[in-house]
């Protein structure tokens, strides 16, 4: 837990796209050696996170082959891992690859479920359409959400999932977002304990103000869609570093969202010093 009493420390994961060894996303990319380096950085913290949250795009083709190299580069983690769906997932090859130990739960259609165990309660949500890049909250899944939510109104919350539920302004990207984000605002608006909503696809790191309350993306632990805000831009993506989010909660204060780089950089120094 967090060193100090009744605090959280949780770190996001995104965006990982692994593909079957030895094989390269984008014909470039190498997301294994990225997330074994962002394993390494997650397990560098101190203090430690209590939780990892993995927000979709775990894999990149929905393989069970994919999923099984994915359990073994996280496996070195010593902290619980929790992950939801994203677009290029596929819900029962993730079911069947992390269902034990808890790391995912369902209703045997989504992928839907909560984590108890900690100060601030944890909701992930699926908000996948198979075969579709964009992502949709239906009625039967906000209606599942607002019973959990309705279970604990005065619990702090964090919603996890991958489709952000805001423009970014990258049009490409924004055009395969979360549809119908009015009626989860509608939702969330009427439970003020929910104190973060925090989501990946974009790959990149962005905050948003959203029904009363902050959404975020967190970065890619590989690579990141180019910063083009251009509504004609073409999609593409950069080779910028790599990262991931740590969502600090304490008790009696907002919860804070840190974006913490992978590699290795020059530092700490001291202030002060000659």
């Amino acid at each position: 837990m967090c060193e100090a009493p009744g605090a959280m420390i949780v770190a996001q994961i995104t965006d990982l796209h692994i593909k079957p060894v030895g094989r390269f996303a984008n014909r470039r990319i190498d997301t294994a050696t990225h997330l074994r380096r962002a394993v390494e950085a997650l397990s560098a913290l101190d203090p430690p996170a209590d939780v990892v949250l993995a927000t979709g795009d775990l894999v990149d083709g929905g393989d069970p082959a994919e999923y099984e190299h994915l359990r073994r580069l996280l496996a070195p983690l010593a902290r619980p891992v929790f992950v939801v769906p994203g677009n290029h997932d596929a819900r029962r090859p993730l079911f069947d690859a992390f269902k034990q130990g808890g790391h995912i739960a369902g209703d045997g259609r989504f992928l839907h479920y909560t984590v108890e165990d900690w100060p601030v309660r944890l909701i992930g949500l699926d908000t996948t359409v198979p075969g579709e890049p964009g992502g949709l909250l239906c009625a039967e899944r906000l209606a599942w959400l607002g019973e959990r939510l309705s279970e604990q109104p005065d619990r702090p919350t964090l919603l996890f999932m991958h489709h952000p539920p805001f423009r970014t302004g990258i049009a490409h990207m924004d055009a395969m977002g979360l549809a119908d984000a009015d009626r989860l605002a509608a939702l969330v608006t009427r439970h003020p304990q929910v104190e973060r909503i925090v989501c990946g696809h974009i790959h990149r790191s962005i905050q948003a103000a959203f029904a009363g309350t902050v959404a975020s993306v967190a970065p890619s632990t590989a690579h990141q869609v180019a910063l083009a805000l251009d509504p004609g831009a073409p999609a593409a993506f950069v080779m910028e570093p790599p990262g991931f989010h740590i969502h600090v909660w304490q008790p009696g204060a907002a919860m804070a969202t840190h974006t913490a780089f992978i590699g290795d950089y020059a530092g700490p120094y001291l202030f002060g010093e000659d």
